[in-house]
């Protein structure tokens, strides 16, 4: 059998761990199966996953085909999504029989699988065409998840947690591994009766239309919200009342709430006149945006196509009503609801609509919770999400547009930036999330959010000492030089008022 040498290929002397070949989805055959010289090789489409191995030494080769299409008879090509560091692999060397893959194209037409393109593959794409390489981490294959980053998730609802360093320890898969354990630690992939090698290429795909060269808004955030509403619903309030189809929603729109999110906020895309704007009649456009996204993976990997279809639509439609939530311009509109609530004391948690919507507001509060975290979580992401806003400032410059609010970085800081976010958004809503759920969680980000304003309040002060000092120095320096002309001025006066006299008298 003939092997790409792009392949990674794990060493033949290493045995194949019990759980994997255990695993759902993977791929099982032998080298001598009749799959490899097969003249069709459609027998391989229902049989992605990510693992091949020969059955006969328990030896493994280790193989990217989550995206693999079957596009004409003649063998394997690579969808074109531009989404995994193997597309170069022609799939056709694997098969060697002598004559094979001569069949005339015309005998049969070619099978083609259209897709709309989301922001991010569209910039893969237009990079492949002006022939940039791409730098796409190489997903973790052999495991979901080893050594280090297993043991953090042990502790993965711990409200410390180092989204951060989970994410170096998954070589940037941090979104793909936190997701599948939640869903598994609720027992939701047997519940639902997931396919696990749908699931897995979901995620991949959900975590591929993030924008990595966003600052802020990439998987990463997504997986620190997933993690956000992982503790929320382990609240006392929550475990006892939500149901699986509650959890499996909360998970699934924490991590796609913010999916092919362009780096830009709606009023930029308003006033650019951009296509998203028109088709969402400028209304929560960036949040309609995510939730479509989401229908079209969940819909296009076909997650959820074993369901009924009436229970597959609800499942959108509630996806959409959680996602649509965490517009930042309705704020007031579900702070309002929340207090009335919590006033009039008549949330039941046993109704589904109540349920619904504190799982909006826990959305919301995870979507927003980075005040709320110890600070050297807090800082960098403060830092990250404030460059996000500068970037799309100096983008406004360049084009001349109106500079946004908050995004010139000419004359804003980080620290007044988070000090009144802290003050305006985020308190009075954890205040009353407090209300709803006072407990040792709660108590706890409200005083991380109290220390972390403290130190931004520190850190401005200490800015503006620096740069009245900065400004004092020029200042002084120059009134030192007009004191000595002032005094090299007067010097020469009462020299010259010297001279006077004696030139008056000898004339």
């Amino acid at each position: 059998m003939e092997v790409c040498y792009q392949l990674p290929v794990l060493p033949l002397d290493r045995p194949v761990p019990k759980h994997v070949l255990s695993r759902r989805g993977a791929i099982s055959f032998s080298s001598s199966s009749s799959l490899f010289g097969a003249p069709d090789p459609r027998q391989l489409s229902q049989r992605r996953g990510a693992i091949s191995y020969d059955s006969s030494d328990q030896t493994a080769l280790y193989i990217r085909m989550l995206d693999v299409r079957v596009r004409s008879q003649v063998g394997f090509e690579p969808e074109r999504r531009i989404s995994h560091p193997y597309l170069c692999i022609d799939f056709r060397t694997l098969h060697t029989r002598p004559g094979y893959g001569t069949t005339s194209a015309s005998s049969a037409p070619e099978r083609r699988v259209h897709r709309l393109l989301s922001f991010q593959r569209y910039l893969h794409s237009s990079r492949l065409l002006r022939g940039v390489p791409q730098q796409i981490p190489l997903h973790l294959l052999d495991e979901d998840y080893t050594g280090q980053a297993r043991c953090m998730l042990e502790k993965v609802g711990n409200w410390n947690f180092d989204i951060f360093l989970f994410d170096k320890l998954t070589n940037g898969n941090s979104l793909i591994a936190l997701t599948v354990h939640l869903l598994n630690q609720y027992g939701l992939v047997e519940l639902f009766q997931l396919d696990m090698v749908k699931l897995w290429r979901f995620l991949v795909m959900v975590q591929e239309d993030y924008h990595s060269d966003n600052p802020y808004h990439n998987a990463v955030h997504a997986a620190d919200v997933t993690q956000a509403m992982y503790c929320y619903m382990r609240e006392p309030m929550l475990a006892k009342s939500l149901t699986s189809c509650d959890l499996l929603l909360g998970i699934l729109a924490a991590a796609t709430h913010d999916l092919d999110h362009p780096g830009v906020n709606q009023p930029f895309l308003i006033k650019t006149d951009h296509y998203l704007a028109t088709l969402y009649r400028n209304t929560s456009v960036l949040e309609n945006h995510h939730w479509k996204s989401a229908v079209g993976l969940f819909r296009e990997t076909g997650l959820f196509s074993h369901l009924p279809a009436e229970d597959s639509l609800n499942m959108e439609r509630e996806l959409g009503s959680l996602i649509l939530a965490t517009d930042i311009s309705r704020q007031n509109d579900y702070l309002s609801r929340f207090r009335r609530h919590l006033d009039q004391e008549n949330l039941c948690l046993s109704n589904a609509s109540h349920r619904h919507f504190i799982l909006q507001m826990a959305l919301k509060c995870a979507d927003i919770c980075n005040p709320c975290r110890p600070w050297e979580l807090s800082k960098q992401w403060s830092e990250k999400v404030t460059e996000e806003f500068f970037q799309q400032g100096d983008i406004e410059k360049k084009h001349r547009l109106e500079v946004s609010p908050l995004y010139d970085r000419a004359i804003n800081t980080v620290g007044n930036i988070q000090i009144g976010f802290m003050t305006y958004v985020a308190e009075p809503l954890f205040a009353e999330w407090t209300r709803f759920s006072d407990t040792r969680l709660s108590q706890t980000m409200l005083g991380h959010m109290g220390l972390n304003k403290a130190s931004w309040v520190g850190l401005q002060q200490e800015q503006t000492s620096a740069s009245k000092e900065a400004e004092a120095e020029p200042a002084g320096a120059e009134a030192d030089a007009i004191g000595a002309a002032r005094r090299d001025s007067a010097a020469g006066s009462d020299t010259s008022s010297k001279e006077i006299p004696q030139g008056s008298k000898d004339s």
